[in-house]
């Protein structure tokens, strides 16, 4: 597929198109309050840290956000166990408090829906990891959700992303694959990656499922069971993702 991907500050028109293009995130992941409150403000805060792919025809067909932050820094120094949420709130905290980043983090490599499985990610993924060395950075990083793991909700995630073919050795997950073809190094599991909690009548309009007894409930969509507590009302699910490290 023809594409063209340039930085959102080269092309700031097509900010609310890159925000609307259609993707398949599950709806409840969208819940997650770090990111609810976040992520809306990389694009405005961060436009040279995000990528947005045109086809052909002009229309959006992937975008990719990033955010620099530094891992470097006192207290910090290791990939955090937080992941996804802990990354925005370090790049953010970093960006407001005037520290110097030395890191990149990918946020998001999505595909506009009917565009799937024609190499578009992994042309994203390394055109981020070009971004992030033009932008004088020697690693990107990134907490990755595993494509197929919500085929298998009940295994361990540090299972699961450490799972490989016989044919070749590379990993069993197809995103992960990408990650590793092109050039990364599969680090460590964020267990606590992203949050998203909230009452069961949310629950249940979010899902259609019943949330009516006690104990994880698999969820179409969730890396994990969904915790939840009929007596106290209110399910929580707690996603974990799997840190890829890249040389820029």
């Amino acid at each position: 597929m023809d594409l063209k991907i340039t930085t959102l500050a080269e092309r700031p028109e097509l900010a609310g198109a890159l925000d609307g293009m259609p993707v398949t995130w599950p709806g409840f992941v969208l819940e997650d309050l770090i990111g609810w409150a976040n992520f809306p403000r990389i694009a405005v805060d961060f436009p040279e840290y995000v990528l947005v792919a045109t086809g052909p025809d002009g229309a959006v067909a992937a975008r990719g956000y990033s955010v620099p932050f530094a891992l470097h820094a006192h207290g910090r120094g290791s990939l955090p166990a937080g992941g996804w949420d802990q990354v925005l709130l370090w790049a953010f905290s970093d960006l407001r408090h005037g520290r110097t980043p030395d890191t990149v983090s990918a946020i998001e490599i999505a595909v506009a829906t009917g565009l799937q499985g024609q190499g578009v990610s992994g042309r994203m993924l390394a055109a981020m990891r070009e971004n992030a060395r033009r932008l004088g950075f020697g690693e990107l990083v990134a907490p990755v959700r595993p494509s197929a793991k919500h085929t298998d909700a009940v295994s361990p995630m540090e299972e699961y992303a450490r799972r490989t073919r016989e044919e070749d050795g590379l990993p069993a997950d197809p995103w992960l694959r990408v990650h590793v073809r092109a050039g990364g190094v599969i680090d460590s599991v964020a267990p606590t990656s992203m949050t998203v909690s909230a009452p069961l009548d949310r629950w249940r309009s979010w899902t259609g499922l019943p949330f009516d007894a006690e104990g994880p409930v698999e969820v179409p969509g969730a890396l994990v069971p969904v915790q939840c507590s009929v007596r106290h009302g209110y399910a929580v699910y707690v996603e974990p993702n799997v840190w890829v490290r890249h040389r820029a």
